[in-house]
């Protein structure tokens, strides 16, 4: 398979390789960033500092599975810290205006009502909808177990159907 050869070459340092790695690679970590964030500007952050530490610990990367799911952990890992961080942000400042009106943010994109979901919610919608996990490899991605998971996904599933209506 090309992508091994890929890694391999990348390990010893070979700019093409990185590069081909990236190019095949970079289009499903942009969009599962985009579609857990919410933000066009932090998904690109996202994805290419989640593949700049994909490559620095490509010697820990076991070859012998594929480079994609490894990748979109760390994408997913890093777009759930920064949707929490932004939560957390919004929440202070609303703490400090305190009678201000609250702000919604514009939904009308081709992204639904999913940004307003959980980013727990959303990483697994994402991976499991539009990367095409199955339940059992987005709870070894994410370290969860498998019923977290189903769990996680139900509810929302559900929650966007409320949304929906």
């Amino acid at each position: 398979m090309a992508e091994r050869a890929w890694i391999r070459g990348a390990q010893r340092g070979s700019v093409d390789d990185l590069e081909r790695l990236f190019r095949a690679h970079w289009p499903r970590a942009y969009r599962a960033a985009r579609l857990v964030t919410g933000d066009s500007a932090a998904a690109e952050d996202i994805a290419q500092e989640a593949f700049l530490a994909a490559i620095r610990n490509l010697d820990r990367f076991d070859r012998r599975r594929p480079f994609g799911p490894w990748l979109h952990r760390i994408v997913v890992n890093r777009a759930i810290d920064w949707t929490r961080a932004r939560r957390l942000r919004a929440e202070v400042e609303l703490a400090e205006s305190v009678g201000a009106p609250a702000v919604a943010e514009p939904g009308g994109d081709a992204f639904g009502r999913i940004t307003e979901l959980s980013p727990e919610h959303r990483a697994v919608i994402v991976l499991r909808y539009v990367l095409e996990y199955t339940p059992g490899e987005i709870a070894e991605l994410l370290d969860l177990p498998r019923g977290t998971v189903n769990s996680r996904l139900r509810r929302g599933l559900d929650r966007l159907k409320e949304l929906e209506a």
